[in-house]
């Protein structure tokens, strides 16, 4: 028969409550989304050697990441490839994650313009939003009260 474990109490003022494990379910999905977006890069030296005589030396470099990963720390690329590419330039652009969707998006349409995914917009962008708002409204309230008012006037005795 199984141990029973104690009851947890609510702790009394002052204590503090025992630290409970926990574990993120990430799907492969997204351990392979934060392998790209962190990048994984491996060295290794390996030798073998027989009674101190050196019988075979392998030196691994790897790195595993996705372009922009690599852009972004400098990795070096294979000759031969096309940097004047239109998904190159997609890849060197500056990117930030959406505070509301937390897709990536660039820096400069997150904060100028809105989110394209889910539609937050900056505080900047609003309060660019609201100036323009208070710029337009009154060329727009005010021939519309004055008509207002003079078809009031119209009607009158």
């Amino acid at each position: 028969m199984p141990a029973k474990r104690p009851a947890l109490k609510a702790p009394m003022e002052g204590e503090t409550m025992p630290m409970q494990p926990a574990r993120d379910r990430s799907t492969l999905a997204d351990v392979i989304d934060k392998l790209l977006d962190k990048g994984l890069v491996i060295n290794a030296d390996i030798l073998v050697s027989v009674a101190g005589v050196e019988l075979l030396g392998i030196k691994l470099r790897a790195a595993l990441a996705s372009f922009e990963t690599a852009a972004r720390y400098g990795l070096e690329f294979p000759s031969g490839t096309n940097l004047q590419t239109a998904a190159w330039r997609e890849a060197t652009v500056a990117k930030e994650s959406c505070p509301q969707c937390g897709k990536m998006v660039a820096v400069e349409e997150l904060l100028r313009e809105a989110c394209p995914w889910c539609g937050w917009q900056s505080p900047r962008r609003q309060a660019l939003v609201a100036q323009a708002v208070t710029q337009q409204a009154p060329a727009v309230t005010q021939p519309a009260v004055q008509t207002v008012a003079g078809s009031v006037r119209g009607r009158l005795p």
